[in-house]
């Protein structure tokens, strides 16, 4: 049976009231300060998209693919919702200032740089999830700011439900999430992605994380016996095919167990490795549990 150890506590279910406030410290300590709840918001971060449709609230703009995904929006009223050009990595700032933002909220790391350029204009709100606590503590804070804090708390509710549940039976399979677009994966770790955060709580999940310059190779994969597999393929630009067919390439691909057995799960990464908000998170419950099953 897994570590329960690893599972660290369980998920407690009550959820704590939200006060609806213009001014906050979040989860990480970062302070928002608004002259009046929010009413155009842009998104440059896919957790955002995420709180928001939770919040049932539709972002004035966006740069991520999250909203056609049928859980969120779906493809046609996705649509609707103005793309920023530039990218994830280089949101343009014109474009922002374009929609008259009240609040723009983007990747602390990525789009900090963005800060000095929008102030005046509007409240830019960096975040930085780590942990699927992180992203229960942003879709609080948002909630607070936006006064939509019976529906926080509704989201909250149903996912620390979920999450619960979850718990209570985990599986004695060895899982494994690995991203990337070519050869060079990445493995996702508990303590540096907010969907390997759930894993030791479902499964056994023996991945710890190296820092930037750890890898992990393909034997020593092969060596921890991985039952299921779940590949996110980013791509970035021209990059096409899926991960896991690229690495099948190599001969010891096909020696995994999970390859061997068919239990190789390639997974939306807009939802795995993007969202990382309660929704998104959700969907990974109910994805990974059906599969470790």
């Amino acid at each position: 049976m897994t570590d329960k150890a690893s599972q660290g506590a369980k998920t407690e279910v009550t959820v704590q009231p939200i006060r609806a406030a213009t001014e906050l410290t979040d989860v990480n300590g970062v302070k928002v300060s608004l002259e009046k709840r929010p009413e155009r918001i842009v998104c440059l971060v896919a957790l955002c998209d995420d709180i928001l449709t939770e919040l049932g609230i539709v972002p004035t703009a966006t740069n991520s693919a999250l909203l056609a995904h049928p859980a969120f929006l779906g493809e046609d009223r996705a649509k609707e919702v103005d793309v920023i050009p530039g990218g994830f990595i280089a949101p343009e700032v014109e474009a922002i200032l374009s929609h008259k933002p009240d609040l723009v909220i983007g990747l602390g790391d990525t789009h900090g740089k963005l800060a000095p350029a929008l102030k005046g204009a509007t409240t830019f709100w960096a975040v930085q999830p780590e942990t699927w606590q992180d992203g229960v503590g942003y879709l609080r804070d948002a909630a607070a700011l936006t006064g939509r804090t019976a529906q926080g708390e509704k989201a909250e509710r149903a996912f620390r439900t979920k999450l619960a549940k979850a718990e209570k039976t985990p599986s004695d399979k060895t899982a494994l999430i690995i991203y990337g677009s070519d050869e060079n994966f990445g493995v996702a770790t508990p303590e540096a992605d907010v969907t390997a955060s759930l894993f030791p709580k479902l499964s056994r999940y023996p991945w710890k994380s190296r820092g930037v310059e750890g890898a992990y190779s393909l034997e020593e994969i092969l060596a921890q016996g991985v039952d299921v597999l779940f590949v996110e393929t980013m791509s970035f630009g021209g990059a096409d095919g899926k991960l896991s067919e690229k690495l099948a390439k190599n001969p010891l691909w096909s020696k995994i167990p999970a390859v061997k057995n068919g239990d190789v799960h390639e997974v939306n990464s807009e939802v795995w490795a993007k969202g990382r908000g309660t929704r998104s998170l959700g969907i990974v419950l109910d994805e990974a549990t059906a599969a470790l099953r």
